[in-house]
């Protein structure tokens, strides 16, 4: 049976258009149900900055892997080459590439694994799981290897970490990834991250969780509206399930950190506070990481407080991809 508390936050898949709303959509091309929510989450004036964000490229950017070469020798090589680079200032390792960008998956360095194509904020959630030489670490989803091997190159290969992807042709991508840049310490699964058996237990956990992709539309602008609502209940399902599933895999005092390429309610502090009340060992904790914290109330519907620990990236503020970004610690 439900209870009151579940059917109060499941309100938050309810959404009818405003008049405002369905005019934004309009103009834009966006399903009116997207923009509905939000002129929820932010002011009038902060939704039209994202819009016409949305409507720009995404930034393009790389991810220097110091394991193998020293950063300003990379910059040095590539500016040679016609690409020029800026440090990106919220992340380690981090530049946007200002000029060359066309070429920049097809140069020698990028064979030599000096770098990986990766989006600015896509680069946030391994500087909050903060890994250390020596732990235990899984990558729950971690094709096509973007975040599996920034774990490695900040642990200087040095951590054991297990990669887990179901997905076949990505496994395949992961592999090729963490051997073109040089590391060793890991193992690969292909299993589903549900099915992890609880035996294995893991120091820190990265959950980049499958989600809509909403925080990505300046990359596939076809996520406008290719998304119904049903979508996003069938995918806030999977994400709780995985976060309460590998919650089990997780030492005590260890912490797992939640991500998704997303901005929306649904598939963020809902999640959040659904894994909060089914686990009283769980505990958000405070980050330094840029962004704006979350959101503990939205129409009408009240979350756990403590989703205010968790971080939002808006494409509007940083000039990257949306994201949502939590830290959370097993206390018992």
């Amino acid at each position: 049976m439900r209870n009151s508390q579940t059917d109060k936050l499941d309100k938050v898949f309810s959404v009818k258009p405003s008049n405002i709303a369905e005019k934004l959509a309009e103009k834009y091309g966006y399903r009116p149900w997207i923009v509905e929510r939000y002129l929820e989450m932010l002011s009038y004036e902060d939704v039209i900055k994202l819009l016409e964000t949305n409507e720009k490229p995404l930034p393009k950017a790389i991810r220097c892997n110091s394991f193998l070469i020293d950063c300003n020798m990379l910059k040095e090589r590539l500016y040679r080459k016609g690409v020029e680079l800026e440090e990106i200032p919220f992340t380690k390792y981090g530049y946007l590439v200002k000029r060359g960008g066309e070429k920049i998956g097809y140069l020698h360095e990028y064979l030599l694994g000096y770098y990986y194509i990766q989006g600015p904020a896509s680069m946030i959630p391994v500087d909050v799981l903060a890994p250390r030489e020596g732990e235990d670490i899984l990558d729950a989803a971690a094709a096509p290897g973007g975040k599996a091997t920034q774990i490695l190159q900040y642990t200087s290969d040095k951590a054991y970490l297990t990669a887990v992807d179901k997905n076949r042709d990505r496994v395949k991508a992961l592999r090729s990834h963490l051997s073109r840049m040089g590391f060793t310490s890991y193992i690969i699964i292909r299993i589903n991250a549900l099915d992890m058996p609880r035996i294995l237990l893991y120091d820190k956990i990265l959950l980049d969780a499958p989600c809509s992709g909403e925080g990505i539309i300046r990359k596939d602008p076809r996520r406008k509206k290719s998304r119904e609502i049903l979508d996003l209940i069938y995918l806030s399902k999977l994400q709780v399930s995985l976060l309460n599933h590998l919650t089990m895999n997780l030492k005590e005092d260890g912490e797992i950190v939640y991500s998704t390429c997303t901005i929306g309610v649904e598939e963020n502090e809902y999640v959040i506070t659904k894994a909060l009340a089914s686990n009283p060992c769980l505990e958000p904790v405070e980050t330094d990481a840029p962004g704006e914290n979350g959101i503990a109330e939205y129409s009408n519907v009240k979350f756990d407080e403590r989703v205010k620990k968790c971080k939002r990236i808006y494409p509007h503020t940083l000039d990257t991809e949306g994201f949502f970004i939590c830290k959370i610690r097993k206390k018992c």
